[in-house]
Formats: structure tokens, sequence, C-alpha cells
């Protein structure tokens, strides 16, 4: 009996060290200078971007109730412009890190939040990197349409150590 469970026991810790750690957002977000325009650098191909070819924009502002609006812009191949408008809402105060942003709103209410996690902020709030528990979604946000390599450098590090693999995000086309 001691030679079956004893393999088992040990397999069963090897898959659970395998396991994906707790994705883990930034300390502290200062919503204040998180607000404004930011340029979609790259991102995790997703079915609700799958129009978007170019110069891709998210842009963000405070409320009076303490939620944030949300104004997402792309171009389609076609040159049309394509907008969504959202609202995100902080989940988790302490930090202002973890928040929910949704794009469906009926009879004024909005349904189907998602998680929106800050997982990597620059010093100076020049880039951040955006993500989701389950690390299917990412984004890389800057306040610039283009990064240095150093930068990225910097980027694809952080990505690493929250548990995402870089070669799975898409650079978005900006002119």
């Amino acid at each position: 009996m001691i030679r079956i469970v004893l393999p088992i026991v040990l397999l069963a810790g090897i898959i659970k060290g395998q396991q994906q750690s707790e994705l883990v957002a930034v300390d502290r977000v200062d919503l204040q200078r998180y607000t404004g325009l930011w340029y979609e650098i790259a991102k995790i191909p997703n079915s609700f971007q799958k129009n978007c070819y170019k110069n891709t924009t998210a842009e963000y502002t405070l409320r009076s109730d303490g939620k944030i609006s949300v104004e997402n812009t792309c171009i389609e191949a076609d040159g049309k412009k394509n907008v969504a408008e959202g609202v995100a809402k902080v989940v988790d105060a302490f930090s202002n890190a973890k928040l929910e942003v949704s794009f469906v709103k009926v009879l004024g209410i909005n349904l189907f939040w998602g998680d929106y996690w800050i997982i990597g902020l620059g010093d100076d709030y020049e880039f951040a990197l955006v993500g989701t528990p389950n690390r299917k979604y990412g984004w890389i946000l800057s306040r610039t349409p283009k990064l240095e390599p150093e930068k990225l450098n910097q980027i694809n590090n952080i990505l690493k150590i929250k548990g995402y693999d870089p070669e799975k995000f898409e650079f978005t086309i900006q002119e």
C-alpha cells in the first residue's frame, strides 16, 4: 500500500508546484496619475478587439462617484473608427490596483464586469501592465505611442515575474 500512496503523494506535490502562482497586482496606484490617455503597445489577442487594426488607445477619466469612465478606441482595417465606452470600479480600495470594467449597459445598469488588474507600473506612470488573475488577457500600455527597447526589456522582465509569457503578446500598430 505504501508503494502506491507515496508515488501519488509525490506526483501531487510536483503538479501543485507547477501550478501558476496567484497573480499579484502592484502595491499602490494613484488614480489621479493613472487617468488620462494610454496607447496600447501590445496585447494578448482577444475576441473583443479582433477588429482593431491600429492606433488603439484607452482614455480613463475619474468620475465624481469614484468610478472611472473608460473610452477605448481603435482603427479597423477598413479605416473605420471603433469606440467602446465603459466604466471601471475599484474593487481593492487599499491599493486601487484591482479594478473591474464593464462595457455592457442595460437600462442604466452595467453588466458583465471583467477583471482589470494593474500588475506593473512605471515609476513615472510612463507605462502600465494590465492583466487578469487567470492570465488569459494582458495589455502593455504607454503614455507614448512607442517604447524604447530598454523599457520593453524591463516590461518583459516584469511580465515573466508575474507569470506571463511575453511571447503571447502581439504588438499594436501605432501611427
